[in-house]
């Protein structure tokens, strides 16, 4: 899994690429919930992202929890079918707003 950050218009851009498993979750967790500090606004790209399991969908969830407890702005941009797919059945889009793409993310967060 790649993790790339960048910061456009004051916002955090984090692109993920890859799969997201057991063994790449906890990393993808330590790089991402630093970044959401109080008042930040953050979008996670998911567009490369090819394969999530459940370590994948605990990792969306601890990254919400943080956002969330912070109050800062957290949204999900580029998501597969297969990921809208898996996140809607099992009630997590429910947690995220969620775009097509990067640059609607930063339109709807500036």
């Amino acid at each position: 899994m790649e993790i790339t950050v960048a910061t456009l218009d004051q916002i955090t851009v984090i692109s993920l690429a890859g799969e997201i498993d057991g063994k790449t979750a906890p990393v993808a967790q330590e790089r991402i919930a630093p970044l959401c500090q109080t008042g930040s606004r953050v979008l996670l790209d998911m567009s490369q992202v090819t394969y999530m399991s459940s370590a994948g969908l605990r990792l969306m969830l601890l990254v919400y929890r943080q956002a969330s407890s912070v109050k800062a702005t957290l949204a999900l941009v580029g998501l597969s079918d297969d990921l809208k797919d898996t996140m809607s059945a099992t009630g997590f889009l429910t947690y995220f707003t969620v775009y097509d793409t990067v640059e609607a993310g930063r339109a709807a967060l500036a």
